[in-house]
């Protein structure tokens, strides 16, 4: 399976662009109750800002970075993967760089964006049906 396949008939990825304050995109986050957002800069993804930043910066610089811009705080130079890269090698890229979100690229377009919490969910979904059609042989055999 891949990343291609995961991310297959979803909505519009919500961004922000670099110029953004941390005040607003904090409240996109809420709002919209996700973790993170790829970061804009002319139409190309210049990073990433998570929950993560937030907590980061609010400790080393204190709550005047929330007028800050994004571009500022965020993580650059995000590590990013193509729509044919397997779950499983999304799964491993993630772990060993312990991040929890990549963007998707075709080319320099940016057509997706993934977490974590996505693949473990399509893991565990092909594992319950592997286990069920494994019962349903067992039992006719």
């Amino acid at each position: 399976m891949t990343i291609g396949r995961i991310i297959e008939g979803r909505t519009a990825v919500v961004t922000c662009d670099i110029a953004t304050t941390v005040r607003e995109a904090v409240a996109i986050l809420a709002e919209r109750r996700i973790g993170a957002v790829p970061v804009m800069e002319n139409g190309e993804i210049a990073g990433i800002f998570s929950e993560r930043d937030v907590i980061y910066r609010l400790s080393e610089i204190g709550a005047g970075v929330l007028d800050m811009p994004l571009g500022h705080i965020m993580t650059a130079s995000p590590v990013t993967v193509e729509p044919d890269t397997s779950v499983i090698a999304a799964l491993s890229l993630m772990t060993r760089r312990r991040i929890r979100h990549l963007p998707v690229l075709r080319g320099a377009d940016m057509i997706g964006f993934v977490s974590i919490g996505d693949l473990v969910k399509h893991r565990i979904d092909m594992i319950e049906h592997e286990a069920a059609a494994m019962r349903d042989y067992i039992q006719t055999a």
